[in-house]
């Protein structure tokens, strides 16, 4: 089949395009999500070609593009209420509803189901063909089945050229990933597919959301798929892909070690790394891992990769899609290197760290207190207080021993004392906090948790495969430093605003608890722990 390559710089390209879906055939279109492979979507034979193209289970259903919401109600029973209000939240966007179809959905485009997948892309040159061909197009990835996505418009043509009747240029890709997949035709609204839009923002529009099991684990056999990427194995370079559930340390040792393989890492991993690396973004920043994960996987093929180890993205925000994209690549396959976590503690100064690291301990947690290390008498041995006393006089001695007082004095008198202070006690401070990691692995715990207040200005979250951050409002952790230290309000304000703010945390953390008044922080200890039993593997 001889295929058209078409841009959408030329006005007449997107004509032809439209007319070319119109008389039933293919055209592969750019989207702000990944590129999509178009078909008249109220035509079931046309439908049909779409699943020889790609090689396609037909019993995978497909998602139906429109131009703008008026567009939806003839292909439903219905448009509920909830439905109107995640379009006008969400559309145009990367958000696909389901809900139960109308007898124009043929069902060669529903997948055999009663229900029909929805949603309105943004992206201007995806609406624009969806209004030259006047009809809905159904459109999954441009891909063959089970490769990785394309966002680019070379993934397109290495895919589908002789195979498709055109190819529409329209660049790359803004988001990267899939849109998120919300079903309305259940009791309860179910994430059946995570994206750009988020399970928070969902939430803070339609209230409760469930996420359905095949979100994180394999269907079970014979579930029939209600969604795109739920049921087969999806977004797979030629590579057999692991992934990698360990802390940044932890990982970079592993695959060094290993030496068999590529790294699929971060970019902050791979100075670190022995091995050939593909990075897909930086490690706290979910919508760079997202906007490059398919274009990382794609790479891996151009280089031959026989094998890639995966570090584990946050599975919090965009974060989700990430990783159900990921654990699909590697065919479910996730290893705990070490079978234990760490797990970074960390917020701002009266968000009740310590009351969630009583509720970690109360449930066999061995938790380490940074700041006691950090004044533990194993830091200040006799050598140190060497160091310091030549550094800062020996008046910081008293009697042979440290006088803290003095020693604050002086070292906080400039940037170049408080610089020498942290030279003398601060690798001091982590090998200490790292001898009570290792007695705590010695002594068989499988989670070990860094109660450190300054975890990311330290380095420790670097040992850590969980980032744990507990938050309350900013009133109320006044109210608890003004109850705890006896300070006046000026100075506990002072102690809070020198500090980073809340999202400083909470945008690195893997989970958060939410520690204000009458917080259920019992059971949100007990949900953060379920979750991390899920991907240790021993």
């Amino acid at each position: 089949m001889e295929t058209l390559l078409l841009s959408d710089h030329c006005p007449d390209d997107i004509q032809r395009a439209g007319d070319i879906l119109r008389r039933g055939g293919l055209v592969a279109i750019p989207t702000e999500t990944v590129y999509g492979l178009a078909a008249n979507a109220l035509d079931g034979e046309a439908v049909k070609k779409i699943y020889q193209a790609k090689g396609r289970p037909s019993d995978n259903p497909l998602i139906v593009h429109i131009s703008r919401f008026s567009q939806l109600a003839p292909l439903v029973r219905e448009v509920p209420e909830s439905a109107q209000k995640l379009a006008a939240a969400f559309w145009p966007g990367p958000l696909t509803i389901i809900l139960p179809k109308s007898d124009v959905i043929p069902q060669q485009t529903s997948g055999g189901l009663d229900t029909v997948a929805v949603r309105c892309p943004s992206h201007p040159t995806a609406r624009a063909v969806i209004d030259a061909a006047g009809v809905p197009l159904a459109a999954p990835s441009a891909n063959l089945s089970g490769k990785p996505s394309p966002t680019t418009f070379l993934h397109v043509r290495e895919d589908l050229t002789g195979r498709v009747d055109a190819l529409l240029d329209g660049g790359d890709c803004d988001v990267g990933v899939e849109s998120t997949v919300l079903t309305l035709a259940t009791p309860v609204p179910r994430l059946l597919r995570p994206g750009g839009v988020t399970l928070s923002q969902l939430r803070q529009v339609l209230g409760q959301v469930e996420v359905d099991p095949a979100v994180l684990h394999q269907m079970e056999a014979g579930q029939k798929a209600a969604s795109p990427g739920m049921k087969y194995k999806h977004y797979s370079p030629a590579a057999d892909v692991v992934i990698v559930d360990a802390s940044p340390e932890d990982y970079v040792e592993y695959v060094n070690q290993k030496g068999d393989g590529w790294a699929l890492c971060f970019e902050e991993d791979v100075p670190l790394l022995q091995v050939p690396a593909m990075a897909y973004g930086t490690r706290y920043d979910s919508a760079s891992q997202a906007h490059r994960l398919f274009e990382a996987l794609h790479q891996l093929d151009e280089a031959g990769a026989a094998r890639a180890y995966a570090r584990i993205p946050r599975k919090r925000g965009v974060g989700l899609a990430v990783y159900n994209r990921l654990i699909r690549a590697a065919a479910f396959q996730v290893v705990n290197p070490k079978g234990r976590h760490i797990v970074g503690l960390t917020g701002p100064t009266g968000a009740g760290k310590s009351t969630v690291g009583q509720a970690l301990a109360q449930r066999g947690c061995y938790v380490i207190d940074c700041d006691k290390a950090t004044r533990s008498p194993q830091v200040y041995d006799a050598p140190c207080l060497e160091e310091l006393a030549a550094a800062f006089g020996p008046q910081v001695l008293r009697d042979g021993a440290l006088d803290r007082a003095e020693l604050a004095r002086r070292a906080f008198a400039s940037q170049e004392a408080r610089a020498r202070l942290g030279e003398i006690t601060f690798p001091r401070i982590l090998g200490h906090i790292r001898r009570q990691l290792a007695e705590g692995e010695a002594q068989g715990f499988r989670v070990l948790v860094l109660d450190a207040p300054t975890l990311f200005e330290s380095g420790l979250d670097a040992a850590c495969s969980r980032i744990l951050a507990v938050d309350a409002p900013k009133e109320e952790r006044l109210a608890r430093v003004l109850r705890r230290d006896g300070i006046s309000q000026e100075a506990a304000l002072r102690r809070l605003e020198a500090q980073p703010a809340s999202e400083f945390y909470t945008a690195r953390a893997d989970f958060v608890v939410e520690n204000g008044p009458g917080a259920q922080v019992e059971e949100a200890v007990e949900h953060f722990l379920n979750q991390l039993e899920e991907n240790t593997r021993l």
